[in-house]
Parts: C-alpha cells; sequence; structure tokens
C-alpha cells in the first residue's frame, strides 16, 4: 500500500479515535476526498493497536492502577482504589462488547454502515454532547467514579455501536450528565477505550491473523505507528484545551461534518 495512504488513513484514525468527531465520518469521508480505495482490516487492526498505545502511554498511571487493580480482583480483594478501578472499568466494558458480539452475529452490525446513519449520528449526537456540556453540572471527578456510574457510562458507550456516534464521544456525553467535570470525564472516557479497542482488536486480529503476509505486516506496522503519534498528540491538545474550553468548538465542527456527509448521501 502507498506510504500517503497509510498516513492519511493512520492520522485520521489516530486524531478522530479520542476526540469527540467520530472517527468513523471521516474514514467514509477520505475516500470522497482522496479517491482512495478501503484500506482493509489489517490496517483496521494495526490502527488500533496504535491508538491504544497511545491512550496506555498518556494516561500510564491510570493503567498501572488498573492493572494491581485486576490482579488484587484475582485474589478477591476489592478493598482498594486499583481493584475498584479496575472493577469500574469491567463493568463499563461488559454491555458494549455483549451488544457488539449480538450485532455481529446478526449482521445488523454492516446494515447501520451507511453514509446516512453515520451523517445523522454525527449531528445528533453532536447535539446530545453540547446539551449534556451546557445542562451537566460539574460536582465530580474521576475519584468520585462509582459502579453505578460506570454501568450507566457503559450503556452510554453502547450508542457508540452505531457508526458516527463517536465512541469518546458519547461516554463523555454520559460522564458529562452525571456531573463530571469536562478533563474528569474525558479522562474516564480515555480509560473506558482501552479494554474496548483491546476486545475490538482481539476480534480483528482473529479474523485477519490467517490471511497476514510480510508485505501486510509491513504496512500494519507503519501505520500503527503514525497512529500512534497522532493519538498522543490528539490527546495532549485536548486534556490541554479542556482546562479552559468546552465542547461547543467539537460540537460545531461535528454539525459541519454531518452536513457534508448528508450532501454526499442525499446527492
Amino acid at each position: 500500500m502507498p506510504l500517503l495512504h497509510l498516513m492519511l488513513i493512520a492520522l485520521v484514525q489516530g486524531i478522530t479515535e479520542f476526540l469527540p468527531i467520530s472517527s468513523s465520518g471521516h474514514l467514509i469521508l477520505l475516500p470522497y476526498l482522496t479517491g482512495l480505495e478501503d484500506q482493509g482490516q489489517v490496517i483496521d487492526v494495526a490502527v488500533h493497536v496504535g491508538t491504544l498505545g497511545a491512550v496506555v502511554l498518556y494516561f500510564w498511571p491510570d493503567v498501572r492502577r488498573a492493572i494491581f487493580g485486576t490482579l488484587q480482583l484475582a485474589t478477591f480483594r476489592t478493598d482498594t482504589e486499583d481493584a475498584r478501578l479496575a472493577l469500574n472499568l469491567a463493568i463499563a466494558t461488559v454491555p458494549v462488547v455483549i451488544v457488539g458480539l449480538i450485532l455481529s452475529v446478526t449482521g445488523a452490525e454492516d446494515a447501520m454502515r451507511s453514509v446516512k446513519v453515520v451523517a445523522w449520528a454525527t449531528i445528533v449526537f453532536g447535539i446530545v454532547l453540547w446539551w449534556s456540556d451546557r445542562s451537566g453540572p460539574t460536582t465530580r471527578v474521576a475519584e468520585d467514579w462509582t459502579m453505578r456510574h460506570a454501568l450507566v457510562m457503559g450503556l452510554w458507550q453502547v450508542i457508540a455501536l452505531i457508526p458516527g456516534t463517536s465512541r469518546s464521544g458519547i461516554t463523555i456525553t454520559g460522564a458529562r450528565f452525571l456531573g463530571y467535570e469536562r478533563s474528569d470525564a474525558a479522562r474516564l472516557s480515555m480509560l473506558m477505550s482501552i479494554p474496548t479497542i483491546l476486545a475490538s482488536g482481539v476480534l480483528l486480529g482473529a479474523e485477519v491473523a490467517a490471511d497476514m503476509n510480510t508485505a501486510a505486516a509491513r504496512d500494519g506496522a507503519i501505520a500503527a505507528a503514525f497512529a500512534f503519534v497522532a493519538a498522543l498528540g490528539a490527546l495532549h491538545v485536548m486534556m490541554r484545551l479542556l482546562r479552559s474550553v468546552s465542547f461547543t468548538p467539537y460540537v460545531i465542527y461535528r454539525l459541519v461534518m454531518g452536513a457534508v456527509l448528508l450532501a454526499i448521501a442525499y446527492a
């Protein structure tokens, strides 16, 4: 695959994976703007690996706590903050894994992959993000995360299975409705992405492993590296901006992109 194509796919996926602006919408729009063909599942897996590495590195202190907490849960300990964090992440991940498997087995997942669905989801859930950011209180921080809140945010995350919703955007929306401050809502959303991306990466990886060859592996490694750098940069910028800026600029961007996608869909 040409290097420029790999770079574009990796940069688009890396930047949009964690910003609340819908990575699927951008990946649909990219061929219309560039004329490039679909990148295939090998590259999909690779860019997921790259973005996973970026979020793990950026939030390493929290990830390390979750790892220690997982080990403690294995010994039936739930009385530490680390164990509670690991347990909450597991609770938040279960709903999307269950529903995702159902959609995959029934074929409903493929039925939703249309430009119209992505366009309307980009617009509608962008407005919902704006509403949650405007109306949600700012009384809670990440350390206040409870099992009930983890389940609620996990149910919000299920909506992200609709292409165009944005996984980060919808989980941040749920966190803001629950009263979490902007930066803490984003922090919890990013931590929730780790087991979710890992689960989807394992499923995709199992499908393409048998067909992997040297050229595909090389392209995948290049794409993963570019996606890692792009995602790390996007995380750094977003987390800094949230100290002084609301989610409104992202919402405006989503509305514009949704309108462009609608124009393409109904042309």
